[in-house]
């Protein structure tokens, strides 16, 4: 603060702040004008502003007589304003000469009730530019407080060298106020700090207002900036539209009296807006997805038919297949994809001839390499027909020279990070002005702010893919049919939480042609769920092999859980299912309970079950249950995101699931569609969905032979026979002699390492012809690679061979090794 400015100066003038509609009437009436003036905003609002604030000329330190007659103030009193009208019209205060910044000193006539005493007031009108109505604002303060303070202030209302009021106040020697310019930023900013009142939209459009007509802001205290008009030779628009117009006359009377430079000024004004203006245009189109095919549509459309007529968009192959960024400069080996044509020629032209989808690389010397390359933008003002014929050559199979030639071309590139994604071809029509210096610079900014929106549209599809191949590659792939059981599965990755989350399922064939079906959900979501969901699923799948009871095999997992730290939690539901005895086992880890629905009468019901406590909180026992099941029975089990809602009880859910696991299907396909498309309208899902349905086929005691058989070497023959009798049997002799070969290999094996217990071997007939040799031997049988000398590591090869499948499983009593062979 200067030092003349006193010590006791409080920094602050109490402002007035007034806006004037088009037609006269107040449309803001700020706190401060009611307390400058007397009427509230209720009832200053609409009325004209003439009978609230009429003005008058320059006043003397004595206040005139008030007149005769007119309108009566409540609590302000009268002033001796005069009319608005000395304000200039209002319809547009930019036209013509129109009004100009204005200032004055007046007095207020009648006494104020707190004062007792004349008001005197310093007063400042700006004419509004904008799309709304306000075309005047109008700001005022008590002049007696400031005076008092600063006696050289009296000069800015030109009270001591005779200024009339409307003359542009002077800044007076003992007057010492700071003046800066501010930026459109800070001063959209600032200025609510002073006008209150104005929301955000109409401080960036007064701020726009100042900047346009070239004049400062003055900062008048410490704190708070209010805008006048300084006289120190800042020439007004008003100003040089007069001239402009006068110019003009002129000129349309003497062309040659007129210097071009006269009018260059206004017309490269005009010329930069237009521009600045198509290029926020184009800002507030494009960006509105993250679809990559939806943004390019989105700049292609924004440029056609403002800036271009013809606009094709080339894209490089890893941008279009959302991978990663791509590799290196491009060369004349790159591929370009073209995503996109706008035009505003007939429709058809030039869809043929240049479809969108072709992919093509563009030789070096060209426009197209060189804008690629150099990643510059490169104009054409017109093709000549050579050069068109030129460019023609890039397309063989088609002939595009009619379509390109003497027109003028822009190739901008389409760049993020410095690397060039693509490029855009623009193209004019001949009747239309070339593109000259000033479209390259707003071509090349437009390219930038594409190519941003391009390469945030091309990181989204980059790492949604990512995404959706991890999530792929945690889930298992599941045939549709298994021994004794049909299966369909589905995952719907949460709508809002990412694409990647810690819900699983798995099914893992175990011995005895029985079949495990699990369902889990690590708590949280993203790449730390998904990847401990990953480590779960293994780790089921291992201790599924050996044979253990499901309330086992959760007990393994939850001191698993934690060993891997205390932060991890999840939900498991195992079960396994035996075809042959009809019966489900069924252990449960803090998840939501299965439904059964009933083949015989189609009755749906949540199977009761120990709930236990999720995995990896520790010391509570988990239970397996048993349930005896018939054949056609189906068996749901889902994580808590189908039938939690935000908001709603969890039974409501449950309920609906049952009522949708019950209706009746032709395929397990479609029984899974319904119940997910049933549950979904619920709406508010936010998490994972995984959901496993299992039909319950069994498999028929006639289907299966079992047999015993004693660990000596001549019980290979036995088996082989007893095989081929029950094959035939079952009228399957075409499948006989590979299955005794199959099983001779297998049982040499078994007869070989075993102990002193029996050898089982068991045959089930389902889909395919199931195999299974057991012995007490727990060391199992591996792939070698056999040499001619070699007697032994010849019979696994042969079944991994002849097998469709084969696999060997651990247990407390030994080992089992099975294969299953197609049936003819």
């Amino acid at each position: 603060m200067d030092a003349r400015i006193p010590p006791d100066f409080s920094g602050r003038i109490p402002l007035a702040v007034i806006v004037v509609d088009a037609a006269g009437r107040v449309s803001h009436w700020s706190t401060g004008a009611r307390r400058l003036f007397g009427p509230s905003r209720v009832e200053a609002v609409g009325r004209p502003a003439a009978d609230l604030l009429p003005v008058a000329g320059a006043l003397e330190n004595a206040a005139p007589e008030p007149p005769a007659s007119g309108p009566a103030y409540p609590a302000g009193g009268r002033s001796g304003f005069g009319d608005l009208g000395d304000l200039g019209d209002l319809d547009d205060p930019l036209d013509g000469a129109g009004p100009y910044p204005t200032a004055g000193r007046a007095r207020l006539f009648a006494e104020r009730p707190a004062a007792g005493e004349a008001l005197d007031v310093l007063w400042w009108a700006y004419p509004l530019v904008g799309p709304g109505p306000e075309r005047l604002l109008v700001l005022a303060a008590d002049a007696v407080p400031l005076l008092r303070a600063l006696p050289g202030a009296a000069e800015v209302a030109g009270e001591e060298d005779g200024e009339s009021a409307g003359a542009a106040p002077r800044i007076a020697p003992g007057f010492a106020l700071h003046t800066e310019f501010a930026g459109a930023d800070e001063l959209a900013r600032q200025l609510p700090e002073i006008l209150p009142g104005m929301n955000p939209l109409d401080s960036a459009r007064v701020v726009a207002q100042v900047l346009e007509l070239g004049y400062p802001v003055l900062e008048v205290s410490r704190h708070d900036r209010v805008p006048v008009t300084p006289d120190w030779g800042v020439p007004r628009r008003a100003e040089r539209q007069a001239r402009r117009r006068a110019a003009e006359q002129a000129a349309a009377a003497d062309p040659l009296s007129v210097p071009a430079e006269d009018l260059a000024p206004d017309l490269e004004h005009a010329a930069v807006r237009e521009h600045l203006e198509f290029l926020n245009e184009v800002s507030r189109r494009i960006g509105t997805s993250l679809d990559l095919a939806l943004t390019v549509e989105e700049v292609s459309k924004a440029v056609v038919p403002r800036f271009t007529d013809v606009a094709g968009t080339y894209l490089r192959e890893q941008v279009l297949a959302g991978e990663g960024f791509p590799d290196g400069p491009p060369d004349v080996t790159t591929m370009w994809y073209r995503v996109a044509v706008e035009h505003t020629d007939e429709p058809g032209r030039w869809d043929d001839v240049v479809p969108v989808g072709e992919s093509m690389p563009f030789p070096a010397q060209t426009p197209f390499f060189q804008c690629m390359t150099t990643g510059d933008p490169v104009l054409v003002p017109r093709i000549s027909e050579e050069m068109g014929r030129a460019i023609a050559e890039q397309f063989p199979k088609r002939d595009i020279s009619p379509l390109i030639t003497h027109r003028s071309m822009l190739v901008v590139p389409l760049k993020a990070r410095d690397v060039v994604l693509g490029f855009m071809i623009l193209l004019r029509h001949r009747e239309r002005p070339p593109f000259d210096d000033m479209d390259r610079v707003t071509g090349a900014e437009l390219a930038a702010r594409a190519g941003l929106v391009l390469d945030n549209a091309r990181m989204y599809t980059y790492q949604e893919n990512v995404a959706d191949t991890l999530q792929d590659s945690m889930l298992p792939h599941i045939p549709p049919r298994m021994p004794g059981c049909d299966v369909a599965t589905r995952y719907l990755p949460g709508t809002r939480l990412g694409r990647v989350g810690g819900d699983w399922f798995d099914t893992i064939k175990l011995p005895g042609s029985r079949l495990a079906l699990v369902v889990g959900d690590v708590m949280g979501h993203g790449l730390n769920a998904a990847a401990m969901m990953g480590q779960f699923r293994t780790a089921v799948q291992t201790m599924a092999q050996l044979g253990l009871p499901p309330a086992q095999l959760l007990r393994n997992l939850d001191d698993l859980a934690q060993r891997l730290g205390e932060q991890y939690l999840a939900t498991c539901l195992y079960a396994v299912y035996d075809p042959v005895e009809s019966e489900v086992l069924i252990a449960n880890a803090g998840h939501i309970p299965p439904v059964l629905v009933r083949a015989a009468d189609g009755r749906s019901e949540l199977l009761e079950l120990p709930t236990g406590a999720p995995l990896g909180v520790g010391g509570v026992p988990f239970e397996t249950a048993r349930f005896p099941v018939a054949p056609g029975d189906r068996l749901v089990l889902c994580t808590d995101g189908l039938v939690e809602v935000r908001g709603q009880d969890i039974g409501a859910g449950l309920a609906a699931l049952c009522e949708s696991a019950a209706h009746p299907a032709a395929s397990m396909d479609t029984a899974c569609d319904t119940v997910i498309r049933a549950l979904n309208r619920r709406g508010g899902r936010n998490d994972d969905v995984a959901l496993l349905m299992a039909r319950l086929n069994g498999i028929p005691r006639s289907d299966v032979a079992e047999w015993e058989l004693a660990a000596e070497p001549r019980e290979v023959a036995r088996a082989r026979s007893l095989v081929r009798g029950r094959l035939d049997g079952w009228g399957l002799a075409e499948a006989a002699e590979t299955a005794e070969l199959l099983v001779g290999e297998v049982v040499t094996n078994a007869v070989r390492h075993a102990h002193d217990g029996p050898v089982r071997l068991r045959m089930v007939r389902a889909d395919a012809l199931l195999v299974e040799v057991s012995d007490d031997d727990h060391g199992v049988p591996v792939l070698l690679s056999a040499g001619p000398e070699d007697e032994g590591g010849r019979g696994v090869r042969i079944v991994s061979r002849l097998a469709r499948e084969w696999g060997t499983s651990r247990s407390a009593r030994g080992k089992t090794v099975w294969f299953e062979q197609a049936l003819p």
